[in-house]
């Protein structure tokens, strides 16, 4: 990579929600964006944590230890093993920062399931 990424032309490509676009690569990890608008499917990811950056919306992050909100500007961290469903009624654009083999719908695959996509 000879440039630099602008995440807000990079999520402005995305035309579904859900279907996370890995930007840039740094080590093993993945940066991704990714367009959330409503409900995903509950799922985990049993061997990493997953970062989430809100660029702009509101996301709602549902765990049984109690809803976590993020607001644009703010992160948060989902522990490994941690059942979680990401919400946002009105849509959301996020950063996601994760290990580059972990699929977006964790161990509970659905037709949500998307294929790695790199820029």
């Amino acid at each position: 990579m000879t440039e630099s990424v602008d995440l807000a032309d990079a999520v402005a490509t995305l035309d579904q929600p859900w279907q996370p676009l890995t930007v840039a690569v740094l080590n093993d990890y993945d940066v991704r964006v990714v367009k959330v608008l409503g409900e995903f499917t509950t799922h985990s990811h049993p061997e990493t944590d997953e970062l989430f950056l809100v660029m702009s919306g509101v996301l709602t992050i549902r765990m049984s230890a109690g809803d976590v909100v993020v607001k644009p500007g703010q992160v948060y961290v989902v522990p490994k093993g941690v059942a979680h469903q990401p919400f946002s009624p009105d849509g959301a654009e996020v950063v996601l920062i994760e290990p580059s083999a972990t699929v977006n719908t964790g161990d509970t695959p659905s037709h949500l399931t998307a294929d790695r996509t790199l820029r």
